[in-house]
Order: C-alpha cells, then structure tokens, then sequence
C-alpha cells in the first residue's frame, strides 16, 4: 500500500469488518455452490480505493473460515479476492472494471468446490460449480456494483472520502 496512513489502515480494516459481517449475517445464501454473496459487491471499491484491495482479502478470509469448504476455500478463494481485487483496480472502463471478481471467482471457487464436494468427478463438477459461482457474481457485481459504481461519485461524502484517503 502507498503512503499508509492510520486513516487508511482504518478505513482498509473497516472495509474487512464489513464485507465479513455481512457474509456471516446473509450466511444462507452466502456460501455453496448457488451463492449470492452481497459483501462481493464491496469488490468495486479498488477501483476507487487500490488500498481496499488488503480489506476484502482479510474480509473474504475470515468469512470462508465459517463457509464450509475448509482450508482450500479460506486460501485459495480468498487469494481469488486478491487477484480480482487487484486487477479491478488497475481497469479504467467501469463495466470491464467488474469482470475480473466474475472470471477469477467462477474459475477458482468453481474449483475450490469442485475439489472439495466431488473430487472423484473434478471435471463434471467443476463446469457445474463454475457456471453457478459465474453467473452469482454477474448478478451481484453487474446488478447492484455497476449502478453503484457510476453512482457513488455523484454523492459529495463519497467524493470527500475518496479526496481524503488519496
């Protein structure tokens, strides 16, 4: 993270605070192989914020602690996070900006729960479960995080917060 000041380590950990409380609080249709896990549309804010990329890593860890899928999903699909994180951040055109959290998820937790849930049948299941996690994170992340995405800079506290943490 460039110039890390409290004010942004704050506001990284409060981002990881909530993206896993609200996993944990809409738990029922947070996890498996048919999620639809709200807290990812907290995945548009590297493209604002690069440093909130740390938050939903920690975030997306912490919740895949509880998720059911052990020790793969808790490294592999947050590290998932990460990478989707990161390339969020470095794409300019918003509607490309999102696709990343889409490929990246349906790819690596579609393996991750394919590994987990039918190991002896990877392939079938994977091209299942990715499909499923695909078309999840399509509709949080074009549904609800691309109206947000040209929204939030029309709202002045989203702008003086961006000003402030630059």
């Amino acid at each position: 993270m460039n110039n890390l000041t409290i004010r942004k380590l704050t506001f990284v950990a409060v981002i990881a605070a909530v993206y896993a409380a609200l996993t944990l609080a809409l738990a029922p249709i947070s996890y498996g192989p048919v999620q639809f896990r709200l807290s990812e549309v907290l995945c548009i804010l590297p493209y604002f914020f690069p440093s909130t990329i740390w938050g939903l890593f920690v975030g997306c860890a912490l919740s895949n602690l509880f998720g059911g899928y052990g020790v793969l999903d808790i490294v592999f699909g947050s590290l998932a996070t990460l990478l989707a994180g990161y390339c969020t951040s470095k794409i300019r055109f918003r509607p490309l900006a999102l696709l990343p959290v889409v490929v990246i998820n349906a790819v690596v937790v579609g393996a991750v729960i394919a590994l987990s849930s039918t190991p002896h049948a990877f392939w079938e299941g994977f091209s299942v479960n990715a499909v499923q996690i695909g078309l999840s994170e399509f509709g949080v992340m074009y549904i609800i995080g691309l109206p947000l995405l040209y929204i939030l800079p029309r709202y002045k506290l989203f702008n003086e917060l961006k000003n402030d943490l630059a």
